[in-house]
């Protein structure tokens, strides 16, 4: 037998780390090449990693949650089919104990020692239901162990039709039962749990029955006052007003003020995405010297070319919105302006003397919220698309980001941001550059407003539009005119047609 050993590799340009979210596999399973072990977080995506070997998972080397280096052995695979696995000695939880019979009619998961009393093969017999097991009830409402034993009692008394008792166990009601074999535990009523719940059966009417059911309460939790030993209807309310008083003396978020400050502290870890979105940052808010400017747009023409195209013949089927077309008015107005898509580089090739490296192709970053933290994936060589083109790649570039399966090349290389920080209800903003670019154009919210035009205050859909720009590299006055342009084709979309 051969034991293998994988090692956390570089799944994008440069990467260092990644945390293990998921394992896909268990010691023990079977695996082929290329079969999803497990899969990853990187700085900024969520990769799938595949098994470079074939053989039997002996041992997971990295828990899930905990961030390791490139290189670092994660798992080991040994290349020869693994002993079969032991049965589990540990007792199988409650109403997991009735599973489907197996073909020689024995219901599964039985303990040794005999049949159980109220089962065995009888082709006549009505076989008793499978139970399934409740979900675990909330702190606040969950009743006591012994709650729950009376309860179990009575619904048995109700469902008494629903078990079959053996002739030959009523003759043996009185032998105690075999112990179980090893720690498992028969929780099946017997013969003589059976007759006890009968006599211990709830009382109540079925109006009230009905009302315990809608409010979810056993009526075995309740202390009846009836004068036959009946649960009544004010029961019920006494009992559902405790349950209340309960849950409100629940910690909320803000913890029980008793508590010392110390244990009302949540502490949470910085990684994955929120790690590399924090380190980047630090790095271009204390790099770069921001400047940044604000211009008020009247965006009425927009949302209404916006309006034809979503009924155009052209874009069925494609989401399209006013953030398609200001990202075609960036890449519009950086033609004009080339200075905006560029890097300053510090000490090119160990000279030293800085350099301006202006790109003569676009990639467009395009800020996601996602689920797990901010992501700036970027559209290549958007300069090429036509304007449907450049929707559908918006399309697949906001899916896959908000799925979590941005990949790290998706993210790298990008020359020039637009945040949209309007989808969220924001007038605008004070963005920060992405690191590697020197300008990043925030979109905020479309609403209508007061608008003077031609000497009248009319209803206009107005939006702000806030640019942050690398001084080193953009002065105001490029600056100026970098937003003056975007403006302009909001403000008159046909003139993209020029």
């Amino acid at each position: 037998m051969t034991l293998h050993k994988f090692n956390l590799p570089d799944v994008g340009e440069g990467l260092t780390e990644a945390e293990i979210v998921s394992w896909n596999v268990k010691p023990g399973d079977t695996v082929a090449i290329n079969d999803v072990l497990c899969e990853i977080e990187t700085a900024k995506s969520l990769v799938e990693l595949p098994s470079p070997f074939a053989g039997t998972v002996t041992e997971l080397l990295v828990p899930e949650g905990r961030t390791v280096d490139v290189g670092t052995p994660i798992i080991s695979v040994s290349d020869t089919a693994g002993p079969e696995a032991a049965p589990a000695a540990a007792a199988p939880m409650y109403g997991k104990l009735e599973e489907e019979a197996s073909d020689a009619g024995e219901p599964a998961g039985r303990p040794a020692g005999g049949p159980l009393v109220g089962s065995g093969p009888k082709a006549d017999a009505v076989k008793r239901r499978r139970r399934v097991a409740a979900p675990a009830a909330s702190p606040a409402a969950a009743p006591s162990a012994a709650a729950l034993a009376a309860s179990a009692a009575g619904q048995e008394a109700v469902e008494a039709h629903d078990i079959w008792i053996s002739p030959d166990a009523v003759a043996h009601a009185d032998r105690p039962a075999a112990p179980a074999a090893g720690p498992a535990v028969d929780q099946r009523p017997t013969l003589g749990g059976a007759i006890s719940g009968l006599v211990s059966k709830v009382l109540a009417k079925p109006p009230v029955r009905k009302i315990a059911r809608d409010l979810g309460i056993d009526l075995a939790d309740v202390t009846p006052t009836g004068a036959r030993g009946e649960v009544t209807r004010e029961d019920l309310v006494s009992y559902q007003a405790q349950r209340d008083a309960e849950v409100d003396k629940a910690d909320t978020f803000w913890g029980k003020s008793g508590r010392p400050q110390e244990q009302r502290i949540e502490r949470i870890p910085v990684k994955g995405v929120r790690k590399a979105t924090a380190r980047a940052m630090v790095e271009s808010a204390f790099a770069a010297p921001h400047v940044s400017i604000f211009v008020d747009v009247d965006a009425s023409r927009t949302m209404e070319f916006v309006k034809r195209l979503k009924a155009s013949r052209d874009f069925e089927g494609i989401k399209v919105s006013p953030l398609l077309i200001l990202a075609k008015a960036v890449i519009w107005a950086a033609a004009r302006n080339p200075s905006v898509n560029a890097t300053w580089v510090d000490n090119p090739d160990g000279s030293d003397t800085a350099e301006i490296h202006v790109k003569h192709f676009m990639n467009l970053g395009i800020a996601a919220a996602t689920p797990r933290g901010l992501m700036v994936p970027n559209i290549k060589n958007a300069q090429d698309l036509s304007l449907k083109e450049l929707a559908l790649a918006l399309n697949d570039l906001a899916t896959t980001a908000r799925a979590g399966k941005t990949q790290p090349a998706q993210m790298q290389g990008g020359t020039l941001t637009v945040t949209n920080i309007g989808a969220l209800g924001i007038d605008t903003g004070t963005p920060i550059i992405n690191p590697g670019e020197v300008a990043i154009v925030a979109f905020g919210t479309i609403k209508q407003k007061p608008w003077v035009l031609d000497g009248e205050v009319i209803p206009r859909w107005i939006t702000t539009l806030g640019g942050s720009f690398d001084h080193r590299v953009v002065d105001g006055d490029l600056s100026a005119r970098f937003m003056a342009d975007v403006a302009s084709i909001l403000e008159e979309p046909a003139l993209l047609l020029d």
